[in-house]
């Protein structure tokens, strides 16, 4: 399955929604996802999404897409 994880790269500094930024992965659910981001980035995670076929295409236009692998 395929994931976008919504998070601000500075943990230190109060979130600010123009600042969010997102990452594409694939995992098993969402749990691992969520793992695989806090073990391998220094993140301030904000949200995980599931992309059920139709959003992973809409997504898939955008010319910034690109799975992010651990």
């Amino acid at each position: 399955m395929t994931f976008k994880v919504y998070y601000q790269a500075d943990k230190t500094k109060r979130p600010v929604r123009e600042n969010t930024q997102s990452l594409y992965l694939e995992a098993d659910s969402e749990a691992e996802a969520l793992l695989m981001v806090e073990q391998n980035t220094d993140y301030n995670i904000e949200f995980v999404e599931q992309l059920d076929e139709k959003a992973l295409a809409y997504e898939k236009q955008n010319p910034n897409f690109k799975l992010t692998t651990f």
